[in-house]
């Protein structure tokens, strides 16, 4: 059972994460030849003072 985690910065529409979910699932399903029943796909959302880049938190730009 394949089980992917996807890891974005908060604040996407829910919407949006839904479609991560749908298209990654299907992307899984048929690179693995896996049925998309079996396919896992958790995201977490991190807080943008959480994640940093270039030394410094997103949140500050």
């Amino acid at each position: 059972m394949p089980i992917i985690h996807v890891n974005l910065l908060e604040g996407r529409p829910k919407e949006k994460v839904a479609e991560v979910i749908e298209n990654v699932t299907k992307a899984v399903s048929e690179t693995l030849d896996s049925p998309v029943e079996n396919v896992r796909v958790i995201v977490t959302e991190v807080a943008k003072t959480h994640w940093g880049k270039a030394g410094e938190p997103i949140s500050r730009e």
